[in-house]
């Protein structure tokens, strides 16, 4: 066992009580009176960057077993294995390492040391754990240090108070600084950093600056030695620190309007507006001034996609003087930059090549250009060969086909690239870069993000935290190997029962070919996804049932339009395959005669004149789902229809155009005037209502009380079934 105090004794038998107590105190004068000879030790942990393979909670992660603090922890998932790990900045030799367990402890686990963050060497093995705290003697030298988890006693994961190494200082210091420069000539390039030559291997960069010190020892573990920022000022330094503390580099980022391509906002009139490009140089050159001497810096990046985004505010003539304006003002930019710091180069990047030519033509004083580019990066050499550039470039983002890029699935929405694809896209990217020789100096490929949203499962490398096949491309693509690494579930074949029309709230069933290369046990979950249908980005996981033999039984929303449906597998050590296909929900249908179709139907107003009107009354029963009836933007607002004589029916249905009633009631009358209610509801959310009404009546009234939108209320179908 390995405690903290001294192993105890067998109970002695009451006749060698004196003896036993004789030898403890001569064991105690012993002790007294020769202290063991030991070096003195710094405790090197605390308050350094720290990570893990899992934490349960925002405040359990690593870092809170390093802080110096007894009353936080670290506390994992729950399954093996599992580690913990901590950067102490450069090379120590290492005496001792203590765990203070919380109750959930590790019974097997082994104290490991590594040089670089990837390649690990045990230092001391512990098969019989037993909780409290572990004061573990260990040697040899390391930067990094590791406690990898392999056994637990019960159903908890791992969780320690503290996690202290103690040693002493070695030899290799934190990262320095060193001038970065574009070298060579026409075709020839290379960057260099204190003039040796530096390819960029590098990832966009997704988490908080202050998860840091959590994520960058995993991004070096793959290889990376570059990440990309699109913005810098006060909050910057922690990610520079801890990126220079793991021997990664910056490629910094200042932003402009309108940044970010098609769709974005904040139009600017670069010809005229000198308040604006006044403001934005003195802020770039405060923080160029405030970093220009950090090892962090790889170079600077000075707007993002700002050439094609003009589009979106201006065309003809005018687009053009924009788009010549804006590049003279990165000259501008870059020019001030040099002045400030001629250690860093500087680059502009934007979406398509086609802004090449206007920084060919007004900004010469760019070190390099830079692009963006997914499912064409290939063509980026012969665009550079065309049109007969004298300076590299950077690719600044990458990867698979982007939603623009792919075609249409049968719902009439971009058919996403499976996982599968996804992994061979940043593979071919980077096959692409690294074959342009001398001229495409490296690339920061989009994405290294955790948000589990419908752009995260698109591009993130790790959402939620989980590794996906595509990370995995990329750390072979960088580093050369992932041998010894456990990889993730393969899922191919997916299939979606009904995927052209299902009926909102009805189960639909959804399948895969589902493989774990390792053949660890997996778990599986189902999210759903309104991004096409609400435009809410967000992934809910669905209601769902496992039908065995990678197929699952799914609840489909109540909301009207075209889902996306995901099946994620998790293997638990950190990985999951996710894959994810369309179905276009749609109205229940519903047995029996429509008894309100072709009937007169008259309302309390209708619109004539607003876009896809006249919308009479008439339209919300006659039988069709692409005409309806829309009222006036008010409350109160009715609209009923005539049976023609007493009938029996059993259900109605209301089918919402997006202008739906939160508050209404329906009426039944026999003479149009004495009416009764029979429903009520003050929680309507619009698209399909399914009422279940068992009346006998000659009109059909609803009493429309409370709008759920600005709009009036609209009908597509107001059905009454016998």
């Amino acid at each position: 066992m390995h405690r903290a105090s001294a192993v105890l004794p067998a109970r002695p038998r009451p006749g060698t009580l004196l003896i036993t107590l004789l030898a403890l105190l001569a064991s105690s004068l012993v002790m007294l009176t020769s202290p063991p000879a030991r070096a003195a030790e710094t405790l090197l942990s605390q308050g350094r960057p720290a990570t893990d393979s899992s934490h349960e909670g925002a405040g359990l992660t690593a870092a809170a077993a390093v802080d110096g603090d007894p009353g936080t922890r670290w506390a994992s998932e729950w399954s093996d294995p599992q580690w913990i790990q901590v950067d102490l900045g450069a090379t120590a030799d290492l005496g001792r390492v203590v765990l203070n367990w919380e109750s959930a402890y590790g019974k097997a686990y082994e104290i490991q040391a590594s040089d670089n963050g990837s390649d690990w060497r045990t230092l001391k093995t512990v098969t019989d754990g037993d909780g409290g705290t572990d004061d573990l003697a260990v040697t040899g030298s390391g930067r990094y240090v590791r406690m990898y988890g392999t056994a637990r006693p019960g159903g908890y994961g791992y969780s320690l108070w503290e996690f202290q190494v103690y040693g002493t200082s070695g030899s290799t210091p934190p990262a320095t600084g060193g001038a970065v420069r574009v070298t060579g000539s026409q075709g020839n390039w290379q960057l260099t950093v204190d003039g040796k030559p530096y390819q960029v291997k590098g990832l966009t960069w997704g988490p908080s600056v202050n998860d840091a010190a959590r994520y960058l020892p995993d991004l070096r573990s793959m290889g990376v030695n570059t990440i990309r920022t699109w913005g810098t000022d006060g909050t910057s330094k922690p990610l520079l620190d801890a990126a220079a503390a793991n021997g990664i580099r910056v490629v910094s980022g200042f932003w402009l309007q309108p940044g970010g391509g098609p769709g974005s906002g904040g139009c600017v009139d670069y010809v005229t507006d000198a308040a604006y490009k006044s403001s934005s140089l003195t802020e770039f050159a405060k923080w160029v001034e405030t970093y220009k001497s950090h090892p962090g810096v790889l170079m600077w990046n000075v707007g993002n996609e700002s050439v094609l985004g003009l589009q979106n505010c201006y065309s003809g003539d005018a687009l053009e003087k924009q788009r010549d304006a804006y590049t003279a003002f990165v000259n501008d930019v870059a020019k001030r930059i040099h002045s400030i710091d001629p250690d860093h180069p500087v680059t502009s990047t934007d979406a398509w090549t086609g802004a090449w030519p206007y920084y060919k033509r007004n900004a010469p004083d760019l070190d390099l250009y830079s692009v963006n580019s997914y499912g064409d990066i290939c063509a980026v050499r012969g665009t550079w060969e065309a049109g007969g550039y004298t300076k590299p470039y950077l690719i600044t983002e990458g990867g698979p086909a982007g939603e623009w890029e792919v075609p249409d699935d049968a719902n009439g929405v971009p058919d996403e690239p499976t996982d599968v694809q996804k992994a061979e896209g940043y593979t071919k990217a980077w096959d692409c870069v690294t074959a342009h020789r001398g001229v495409a100096l490296g690339a920061t490929l989009f994405h290294y993000g955790t948000e589990h949203d419908f752009g995260g499962v698109w591009f993130n490398l790790v959402p939620d935290g989980k590794k996906r096949l595509s990370y995995y491309a990329l750390k072979k693509a960088y580093s050369g190997s992932t041998a010894g690494d456990n990889t993730p579930p393969v899922i191919t074949g997916m299939t979606v029962q009904n995927a052209g029309g299902t009926p909102a709230g009805r189960e639909f069933t959804v399948g895969a070919d589902i493989r774990d290369p390792d053949n660890d046990a997996l778990t599986y979950k189902i999210y759903l996804s309104g991004n096409y249908a609400t435009g809410d980005k967000g992934l809910v996981e669905a209601a769902w049932r496992s039908t065995g033999n990678g197929t699952f039984a799914v609840t489909a929303p109540e909301r009207l339009g075209v889902w996306k449906v995901y099946i994620q597998a998790e293997d638990g050590h950190g990985n999951a395959g996710i894959e994810t296909k369309s179905v276009k929900v749609v109205v229940p249908p519903v047995t029996g005669t429509d008894l309100a179709q072709g009937r007169p139907t008259t309302a309390g107003s209708e619109q004539a004149g607003s876009s896809g009107c006249p919308c009479t009354a008439a339209m919300a029963t006659d039988g069709r789902l692409d005409t309806r009836w829309a009222s006036d933007w008010s409350d109160p607002q009715w609209i009923q229809v005539d049976l023609g004589e007493r009938k029996s029916f059993r259900h109605i249905q209301l089918v919402w155009d997006p202008a739906y009633a939160k508050a209404y009631e329906v009426l039944v009358s026999d003479d149009g005037a004495n009416w009764r209610s029979v429903y009520t509801t003050t929680s309507g959310n619009g698209d399909a209502d399914d009422l279940d009404i068992a009346q006998t009546a000659r009109y059909v009234k609803l009493n429309l009380t409370q709008r759920g939108t600005a709009w009036g209320y609209s009908l597509w179908q107001f059905g009454i079934y016998s």
